[in-house]
């Protein structure tokens, strides 16, 4: 029998070959690709994809990372053919880390994207971050602080089947959270937006705001209406693909 092949780390759930420009998003902590599926709709020039990572989803059965510089290390390794046009990363709470990694890693190689979207997370080098590092991991905790974040898939863990499948991973993600520390250096010369919810109890506008310490590249901030999943069911793509207005918050030029 031949051996199976890897699973792919990048997916395009709706390919558009002819698309102008793409959008590669980042899970947040116990998300998968899955949550993007639907957002190619109604951009017909942006060919929207999404990282896996491992230990969920069809890629259940592979080792989750414990460590963020090795989740960023796998994406580097596989983003290279998703150059080819102009690229925006967009990563949501932990997936906005993972996606600034990844991001620092590619200029370190001369390459690049265009702009960098974090949304709902507090800037890596904030030190309410590393404060927030310090928790000790409970699988009830855990599920409670799904719900409490507005997490749609909460739900989920109350079944106790579903529950031994999503904890492994939500745990992993948990540890790349807990164990990352961010290392000072050159700052990205990609443009950085941040966008948080108004009823957001996790990320704060001053939070949100500290990304602009991380680029020489343009930095806007703009809140949206509700909570840490502010973008379900549907996500601002224009204030993530597009330049934001002038009123969409505080811009550093």
């Amino acid at each position: 029998m031949a051996p199976e092949r890897p699973r792919p780390v990048v997916r395009v759930p709706v390919p558009r070959p002819a698309a102008d420009r793409r959008l590669i998003c980042f899970p947040h902590a116990g998300g998968s690709a899955n949550f993007f599926r639907d957002w190619a709709a109604g951009r017909p020039e942006t060919e929207v994809a999404a990282v896996q990572y491992p230990g969920r989803a069809d890629r259940l059965d592979e080792p989750c990372h414990d460590d963020l510089g090795q989740a960023a290390d796998e994406v580097l390794a596989a983003v290279g053919p998703f150059l080819d046009r102009p690229v925006a990363f967009l990563g949501h709470s932990l997936g906005a880390i993972v996606a600034y990694e990844v991001a620092r890693r590619l200029e370190r190689i001369g390459l690049g994207v265009e702009r960098l979207v974090a949304s709902s997370a507090r800037a890596p080098h904030d030190p309410d971050h590393v404060a927030a590092q310090d928790l000790a991991w409970d699988d009830d905790a855990a599920a409670r602080s799904l719900a409490s974040l507005g997490h749609t898939d909460a739900e989920v863990l109350a079944d106790p089947a579903a529950r031994s499948l999503v904890l492994p991973y939500l745990r992993a993600d948990f540890e790349m959270l807990r164990r990352y520390r961010h290392v000072p250096g050159e700052r990205l010369s990609c443009d950085i937006v941040a966008v948080h919810g108004s009823e957001d109890g996790h990320v704060s506008a001053r939070q949100a705001e500290r990304w602009a310490d991380l680029t020489t590249g343009a930095f806007h901030h703009a809140t949206r209406p509700g909570g840490h999943f502010y973008l379900v069911p549907a996500p601002p793509l224009d204030l993530f693909l597009d330049t934001p207005p002038a009123d969409a918050g505080r811009s550093r030029p």
